[in-house]
């Protein structure tokens, strides 16, 4: 059974085929225009002809004006999985009248059942409430209007903009109690949490870029702009304090992705998930950093030696403690490079004091 962030990539992929400047979406909107109601499916395999009777078989390439005369038919369309070709047209779909439906019209219900049925994408237009609606597996989306999608995505970026904000503030005190050697389950769990907060609004905002098509760069180029190297910290942060890492950081992450918005609320879960426990007071246990996040941020310092430094040192604080000497000695190090990293060290941590006390 496919999880829960497979169905996600999947419903994007779709949403890119139909998005505004693709000539799917162009074909579609002909048929909205003319208030004229289809029903179009998108056959990934040969399944869905089981269920379809009658129509004539076309196999000739797509293009908007073929699929709105052809919408003009009572029965539904039928595309390559690629939607470069126009299968069948006015083709009869009889989908197993057991499978349960909660739509009332008549087009819609045989969408969603044969999307049920066959796992295929359906789309849905509708003559009388002129919008178009998707159908995939056990999902339905309503395609909507690019002037409100924009609207949302503009109102999403804005929440976005202040959870990241949270985040940095969240981030900039882990930094800092590493220095000092004073981090506690706590402070590692808000971070993830605040991560995956972080994330969310992130993976819905790019679902509206999907639907955007080519009006979306800008919210794109925002987007872009406001998760750099968040996912990359998270990952860091899971390799500093995982008990027992054995570099199955995915694992974790698809953890951490499945919990529910009021699991979310509960930094116990990542204490749990981390392998501290998910008793309340496991939250307040002391844990050292093993250096992973912190070293990365050192300017061209390659992840390979950043490797060698957390196995030789077996900690953040005998890194930052160890002589230019001892760095010298681990393997990819020179004394070029260990002066590089004692410096760059010096610097990171007077950057977050300072940050932490704006």
């Amino acid at each position: 059974m496919k999880d829960d962030w497979t169905k996600e990539e999947e419903l994007m992929e779709t949403l890119k085929m139909l998005a505004p400047g693709t000539p799917l979406r162009a074909g579609l909107e002909n048929l909205l225009r003319a208030k004229t109601g289809a029903l179009i499916v998108i056959a990934g395999n040969e399944q869905i002809m089981d269920i379809v009777d009658g129509g004539f078989n076309l196999d000739i390439d797509f293009s908007p004006a073929y699929l709105y005369e052809l919408g003009k038919m009572d029965g539904a369309i039928i595309l390559s999985a690629d939607t470069k070709k126009i299968l069948y047209a006015n083709a009869q779909l009889i989908p197993d009248s057991s499978i349960p439906s909660s739509e009332t019209g008549i087009r819609h219900r045989i969408g969603e059942r044969v999307a049920k049925e066959t796992g295929e994408v359906i789309i849905a237009i509708s003559q009388r409430r002129n919008i178009i609606t998707l159908y995939k597996g056990y999902h339905k989306y309503i395609i909507q209007d690019t002037d409100k999608i924009l609207t949302k995505a503009n109102q999403a970026i804005q929440t976005l903009e202040k959870y990241k904000a949270t985040l940095h503030k969240a981030v900039t005190s882990l930094s800092a109690l590493e220095f000092e050697d004073l981090v506690t389950v706590y402070d590692v769990a808000v971070v993830l949490q605040r991560t995956e907060m972080v994330m969310k609004i992130a993976s819905e905002i790019e679902k509206f870029i999907y639907e955007l098509g080519n009006e979306g760069r800008l919210v794109s180029m925002q987007l872009d702009e406001l998760v750099a190297n968040v996912k990359e910290d998270g990952k860091y942060v899971i390799y500093d304090y995982t008990l027992d890492f054995k570099g199955d950081e995915e694992s974790i992450q698809k953890s951490i992705k499945a919990l529910s918005s009021e699991e979310l609320l509960n930094l116990t879960n990542f204490s749990k998930i981390l392998g501290y426990g998910n008793n309340v007071n496991d939250l307040d246990l002391n844990v050292s950093s093993k250096g992973y996040r912190i070293l990365t941020k050192i300017p061209r310092l390659p992840l390979s030696v950043v490797e060698n430094l957390t196995v030789e040192f077996s900690g953040f604080q005998k890194i930052l403690k160890a002589s230019i000497e001892e760095l010298d000695d681990v393997e990819g190090i020179g004394e070029i490079r260990a002066r590089a990293i004692k410096e760059g060290l010096r610097r990171l941590q007077e950057q977050v004091l300072m940050e932490r006390h704006i």
